[in-house]
This record gives structure tokens, sequence and C-alpha cells, in this order.
């Protein structure tokens, strides 16, 4: 007898039942934690790591917009791109495409409950013909270069046994992290971060996004929290606030705010070092809450008397 739950615990502790999974059962971090653990190519890779689903979400997002480089994406088309894949992340495994029809009928079930689990939660438009062709381009056009650049297939392998017709693009279109070399998978909490941090980005009411499809203000944005919470490791003792939550220096943990008074007297901007949070861990910005600003302060704010934005 088929048992009628499919149980898994996430990262923020709440539960999701695979089989018939509720909107709100889970949280962003959650799904950029999924996905960011979920591999791509059967988990194979010529680099030391292998491609995460997460990269791979944004890969196709930047791949897209660049197909109409004039025509910035809008916000509910690039935000279909990016969960293009968001499924896999809860599925626990991203199993190859000529595998997939040998799965059956139940596991493309459970697949089409959480793709729609997901569409309802993200209020994501369904495709239409035209969208949908460029989309399957930008899809195809990802797993070609990462067939070529990341596990190694050749080119005449690419066309002749991954049936795959584009060619692979020379220029990783994503922007090249420090450290790090074009086309090379990125740790997964670097993975989670960044695709944590253009969900946030997408998905704000009060965000005005220039380019959705763009990921250069998003990397720069955890460039920034990276440099916050290196800075704020060195201020001598005594000068900053103790905290009972470190800085780790990504969007996974920290929260990156612009606070305004009220009155238009005062803008800061940075990470949000201390204060209190509600039942859920987020921050309570209706309290007093500390920041570690750009310009290197700790700046105790008073929530009654100002106004946050999340960036």
């Amino acid at each position: 007898m088929k048992p009628d739950r499919a149980w898994v615990l996430l990262p923020s502790g709440k539960r999701l039942d695979l089989l018939t999974p509720d909107p709100s059962g889970w949280t962003d971090r959650d799904l950029a934690i999924s996905l960011s653990r979920t591999y791509r190519w059967g988990g194979h890779s010529r680099w030391e790591l292998p491609l995460s689903v997460a990269q791979h979400s944004l890969l196709v997002l930047v791949m897209r917009q660049k197909m109409n480089a004039l025509q910035p994406l809008s916000r509910s088309k690039a935000m279909r791109e990016l969960l293009h894949d968001a499924e896999e992340g809860f599925l626990c495994f991203d199993p190859i495409s000529p595998l997939k029809p040998h799965l059956g009928e139940d596991f493309k079930t459970v697949s089409n409950r959480l793709r729609a689990a997901i569409a309802t939660r993200y209020a994501l438009e369904p495709w239409d013909c035209a969208d949908y062709v460029l989309h399957k381009q930008a899809d195809h056009l990802a797993a070609a270069s990462e067939a070529f650049h990341v596990t190694g297939w050749s080119r005449e392998e690419i066309r002749n046994s991954l049936q795959i017709r584009l060619e692979p693009v020379a220029t990783d279109p994503l922007p090249l992290l420090e450290g790090m070399q074009p086309w090379e998978p990125w740790p997964p909490r670097t993975a989670a971060s960044l695709f944590l941090a253009k969900l946030s980005e997408l998905t704000r009411a009060d965000s005005d996004v220039e380019r959705p499809g763009d990921m250069n203000a998003v990397v720069e944005r955890e460039q920034t929290i990276r440099a916050l919470a290196a800075g704020f490791s060195k201020l001598p003792p005594g000068q900053g606030r103790q905290t009972a939550w470190p800085l780790t220096g990504n969007s996974l943990t920290d929260t990156y705010v612009v606070a305004e008074a009220h009155d238009g007297s005062e803008i800061a901007e940075g990470v949000v070092v201390d204060g209190q949070r509600d039942e859920d861990g987020a921050w309570d910005f209706d309290a007093d809450f500390t920041l570690f600003t750009t310009d290197g302060e700790v700046l105790v704010c008073h929530g009654y008397n100002c106004h946050v934005e999340i960036q």
C-alpha cells in the first residue's frame, strides 16, 4: 500500500508534504537552499563541485534576457524564468531529461503538484506560446553550454548523444565571482544566497528593479554584505554592540536594509547586527535595532521613528 504522505523537514522548521504541497509550506530561503543542493547532470562535473539547479536557474534567466538585450524582461517574466525548475529543489533530485519518461506517472503527478503549488505561491503567469519558445531556447542553450563547459561533453557528443542542436556559448553570461573561473559551479552557500537575493528582489513590492533579468545588482549587493561582515568583525573590542547573531557575509542570514527617519532627516544603509526578532525569526523593525552602516558606523535606529526597506 502506498503511503498517503511524504513529509520533508525544511531548514526553516516548516514541514512540506510532497504529495499534497501547501503553497505556504516553505520559505524563500528553504527553496534557495534546496535548489543549491540539487544538482544538474546527475551530479557529475569536471569541476570539484557539481552544478546546482539554483545556478542553472540564474543562468537561464540571464540567457533569456540576453536574447533581447535592449528590451528588459518584465518582473513577472523574469520570475517565471527564475522558477522554471523550482519544483526540483523539493523533489530531492533532478533526473536527467531522458530518464524522466521512465519514472512513471506517479513521479509526473508529484512533480506537477509541486509545480502548481509554486505557481500559486509566486503568482506565476502561464506560458504563452511565444514566451515558451524563447524560454526553451534559453534552457537548451544553457544545457548545451553546461554540457560542454561543466560536464565535459564534446560538441559532437552534445549534438549526437544529447540531441541538443544549439551550440554552446563561449562566454559565461553570469557575473564572474571573486576567486572563481568562468563556468565553475558555485559552492552551495553562494548559489543559495544569490538565488535568494534575486528571488527577494523580484518579489518585494517596494523594489524598483530596472532590469529584472540582470544579475549585476544582486552580485554587487552580496559583495557589499560580505564586506560589511568583514568590517564589523574587525571593530575594536567595545566599539560595536555585541550581537547574538554573528554576521556571515551573505543574504542567507544577513539582512541588508535602508533605514530613513520619518521626517527624512537621516538615511542609513547597512546590515542589521542586533535587535529583536519576531516568532518567524525576522527582525522586528518596529523595535530598536542596530545597523553596521556602509560608512563603517554602528548606529542604533528607533523603529517607531523610521521607515525600513529590506534590500
